[in-house]
């Protein structure tokens, strides 16, 4: 296997989540196991439907009951995060996957549900033939500094501020 390295995508823009999946379906076109975490999301998405088309090469877990946090996190957010890090953590050091999303971690940092050394410890953790995704807005700049390739979506524009809710197969 080559060489791994470590992607954080970040930013208040668009097209965060989209940029890994997108590496997780060109990773399974190359042969490549995929394991596709998500902290707080737990609905069945659009793009959750068609990464199980593809369950024979990507394995996907959702660590999160599906709501908005606003203010403290509750308990059980709190547990569906610390438990989804923990199973996140196994993924990534097993050596059955090649490439290990960590979807909307650092929004789950900033939410409260998990710490900056979780990810750090994540990050170290990784080893040196594992391609390694962090996503979300708000990575906090030890993650940034560590990563080995940061992408900010930066919004310029978004019809979201014209009134445009989510569109089905678009945004959602």
């Amino acid at each position: 296997m080559m060489q791994g390295y470590t992607h954080v995508y970040t930013g208040n823009g668009k097209g965060k989540t989209t940029a890994a999946l997108g590496l997780a379906l060109r990773a399974a076109g190359a042969g490549l196991k995929v394991y596709f975490g998500q902290f707080i999301k737990s609905d069945e998405y659009n793009e959750i439907k068609a990464l199980t088309r593809f369950k024979d090469q990507i394995t996907l877990a959702q660590y999160g009951r599906g709501c908005f946090i606003r203010g403290a996190p509750c308990e059980a957010d709190i547990d569906m995060a610390r438990n989804g890090l923990r199973v996140l953590f196994d993924a990534l050091t097993s050596g059955a996957y090649d490439l290990v999303i960590a979807d909307e971690a650092n929004v789950a940092f900033g939410c409260g549900l998990i710490t900056e050394a979780d990810l750090l410890a994540l990050m170290d953790a990784r080893p040196a033939a594992v391609e390694l995704v962090l996503t979300g807005r708000g990575a906090p700049p030890a993650v940034i500094a560590k990563a080995d390739l940061v992408t900010e979506m930066v919004e310029i524009k978004h019809y979201y501020q014209q009134g445009v809710l989510a569109r089905d197969g678009i945004e959602k």
